[in-house]
């Protein structure tokens, strides 16, 4: 695979600082059941790595120690951690909200038969990938039978009332461009989806996520194999939008490895960028329980015009439509 980090080091990115953090996003370690061409995390069935039970101990002591608001679980596939059961229900009995970042096709691997009943009875906010209503084109980034499999699986969810009108169980999906492109308009996006999706399979959900593809690790490499690396940042810079800078992710939100090291945010995770705190080399998540990140200065690189590029991008989709 290509490196693209010596693509992306030499940048005019404006500098920015982090604010309070809201929200702990935990990678919980890097093996999946599904490998996905647009995968920034270069995730797949064949990887080992799962964050230890010690670590999962010490990101609860951080959620408890911070007053964290939320809690996001990332992957992979989150729910394979043996550990992530306790977590949820860890950071539930702290009040915190989880999200869990589902690929849905989860729900129906052996040993996790039970699992959307667990989520819906901890109130776990699911965030879901489908990366377009289309069954073809869901299949050709993700794999054949995936579009099935997981229209199966936000049938199950809306029975256990995710999703649904009035419900707390909240159901979002996400949508990723199949190539070098920015991806449309969030809300008008989103009507489409409920439409089709409605109509189709008698499917709702609460809200569309609009996700730009970062030019890192297997997307990234793909851009480079294919000779659209340069053409694909032109176009990030020249769609570049100041004002996205205030509601960037990184200011409010910390990314933690599968081995406890924190980031700014999962992409600076993938690129090996680590949080820039007391000149320690890879900070680790127990050295900052009881420390404030508020103010410090926020690693970036050629690939932060992917989150302010037109709508901007965010683990929660557009910053403005």
């Amino acid at each position: 695979m290509h490196a693209t980090l010596p693509l992306l080091e030499t940048t005019d990115f404006p500098a920015i600082r982090r604010r309070t953090t809201e929200t702990l996003q935990v990678n919980l370690g890097y093996k999946c059941n599904q490998s996905c061409l647009h995968c920034h995390v270069n995730a797949g069935p064949t990887r080992t790595e799962l964050m230890a039970r010690d670590t999962i101990f010490e990101v609860i002591a951080y959620l408890k120690a911070a007053g964290i608001k939320t809690l996001d679980l990332t992957g992979g596939a989150p729910e394979l951690n043996p550990h992530f059961r306790m977590l949820v229900e860890a950071a539930r009995a702290l009040g915190v909200n989880v999200i869990d970042r589902c690929n849905l096709t989860i729900l129906f691997e052996p040993g996790h038969e039970d699992l959307a009943q667990f989520l819906a009875d901890q109130q776990v906010e699911i965030t879901a990938s489908l990366p377009c209503y289309l069954e073809d084109n869901v299949d050709r980034q993700r794999g054949k039978g995936v579009f099935g499999t997981s229209i199966r699986a936000l049938q199950l969810l809306n029975g256990l009332g995710y999703g649904q009108p009035g419900s707390a169980l909240k159901l979002n999906l996400v949508y990723n461009p199949q190539g070098p492109v920015l991806p449309p308009a969030q809300q008008a996006l989103q009507r489409d989806y409920q439409q089709r999706l409605a109509d189709g399979y008698g499917i709702t959900f609460n809200e569309l996520y609009v996700i730009t593809n970062m030019p890192i690790q297997r997307f990234g490499s793909t851009l480079v194999s294919k000779n659209q690396f340069t053409g694909y940042m032109n176009l990030l810079k020249n769609a570049y939008q100041p004002g996205n800078l205030e509601t960037v992710m990184c200011r409010s939100l910390l990314s933690v490895d599968w081995q406890g090291h924190v980031y700014d945010c999962d992409f600076n995770q993938m690129l090996d960028l680590p949080v820039a705190w007391k000149n320690r080399p890879r900070p680790h998540l127990r050295e900052l329980i009881g420390a404030s990140l508020e103010h410090n200065p926020i690693v970036v690189k050629d690939h932060c015009y992917g989150c302010t590029a037109g709508q901007g991008s965010s683990c929660g989709g557009a910053l403005g439509d």
